[in-house]
């Protein structure tokens, strides 16, 4: 187990390398990008990278304080879902009523792996390019549908 300090300069650590590996890679739409905090634009919309011992995932979390605008915001994801999971090629995982470590009730939809651990210096390398596969298929969709999310929240 590490302290807190030790776990705090091996997350400052990983973030950094992360940033050194994402380096120079644009958005789809040919824009830098601070892939870490990805921009969606959208109020209340977020990516969220997570890496524990557990593995690793991006998520898309909808988090609207209004049910309303999140479930339709949710029926939007779904009607886009065929097209969404189709960019990411990999598993997607639909959690309509997500609840968070706040335990505020939102939306999430994620991709993530499940047997890579992040206190594996071994796995650091998977975890990183684990990542950078799932936000490029993510942003090449996110590029392509968000004017009709940016729609939706005005």
């Amino acid at each position: 187990m590490l302290s807190k300090e030790e776990q705090k300069q091996k997350n400052k650590e990983f973030w950094d390398g992360y940033k050194q590996f994402m380096r120079g890679v644009s958005s789809s739409n040919g824009r830098r990008m601070n892939w870490i905090n990805y921009p969606t634009d959208v109020k209340d919309l977020y990516v969220r990278l997570e890496v524990s011992h557990k593995g690793c995932s991006v998520n898309f979390d909808i988090q609207p304080k209004d049910a309303s605008v999140r479930e339709v915001i949710w029926e939007q994801m779904g009607e886009l879902r065929v097209v969404l999971e189709k960019a990411m090629n990999y598993e997607t995982f639909w959690d309509e009523r997500y609840f968070g470590p706040t335990n505020m009730e939102s939306s999430r939809i994620s991709w993530r792996n499940d047997e890579l651990n992040y206190f594996k210096d071994e796995d650091i390398p998977k975890i990183y390019a684990f990542l950078k596969a799932r936000l490029l298929a993510f942003d090449e969709f996110y590029q392509e549908y968000k004017d009709i999310l940016i729609a939706l929240t005005d």
